[in-house]
Formats: C-alpha cells, sequence, structure tokens
C-alpha cells in the first residue's frame, strides 16, 4: 500500500470515531435535556438538614445562656416516704403496712394497684384510708 492510502484510511478512521463520538455527545445533551431540573431548596434532605442545625444551634444557645430560655414549670418536690418503686408520695404508716405484705410479688402487686388508683384519683399523698381502700381486689 502506498502512503497516500494509509493517510486516506487513517483520516477515515479518524471521522469515523469523531462520528461516533459526535453521536455520544448528543445522545448525552438529550437525556441531560429530559431530566427534571432539581432546584435548589426543595429536595427533602435538604430541608431535613436545616431543621437539624436549627435545632442544633438552638440547643447549644440553650446551653450558653440558660436564663433567657424558656423553661417548663418545675414540678413540687413532695417531702416523705414514697410507694416502692413509685414517684407516688405516701404517709409512714403506708410504708409500714406495705412492709407487713410478706409475699414479693403479692407486695409489688398491691403497691402497683395503690399507685394506679392515687394518680387516677389526683391523691396528693396516700394515707391509710386510701391505700386500705385501694389496695383491695
Amino acid at each position: 500500500m502506498s502512503e497516500q492510502s494509509q493517510v486516506q484510511e487513517r483520516l477515515r478512521d479518524v471521522e469515523e470515531r469523531l462520528t461516533s463520538l459526535e453521536i455520544l455527545l448528543i445522545s448525552i445533551n438529550e437525556k441531560l435535556a429530559q431530566r427534571p431540573q432539581v432546584s435548589a431548596g426543595n429536595s427533602e434532605g435538604e430541608e431535613e438538614f436545616k431543621q437539624w442545625v436549627t435545632d442544633y444551634v438552638s440547643m447549644r444557645l440553650q446551653q450558653l445562656v440558660p436564663e433567657t430560655c424558656e423553661h417548663p414549670d418545675e414540678t413540687p418536690i413532695q417531702d416523705g416516704p414514697f410507694l416502692d418503686n413509685t414517684n407516688v408520695p405516701c404517709t409512714e404508716e403506708v410504708v409500714h403496712r406495705v412492709k407487713r405484705i410478706p409475699i414479693p410479688f403479692v407486695r409489688e402487686m398491691v403497691v402497683q394497684r395503690v399507685a394506679e388508683n392515687a394518680r387516677a384519683a389526683h391523691i396528693e399523698r396516700v394515707d391509710i384510708e386510701f391505700f386500705e381502700k385501694a389496695a383491695t381486689f
């Protein structure tokens, strides 16, 4: 083969490659044009991240300057004994009566029943009368 025919063959190969590259670029451009445009600020993940940052900054500000932040009303702390494993206040007589129940699981059932009844009746402190009424099954 002559040198001129080799050059022409190479030129044809280059033109074919350029044509295939051009077709590829056109298809990529069409796919990009068909894709829906993502507008800034509308993605759900971005909104969640913004909310997280807002909550975090708010928490840190409250830690730095607690006297200017709103605080929930504190519940008054009751003095005296409480029913076993509960936050229900009671009298010393009730504590003594509960300790006299010999079987542990029965004692726990009685305490839970009295505590539930005290919460339902909005009793501030369980006395012996309420205990006797509430402890009956």
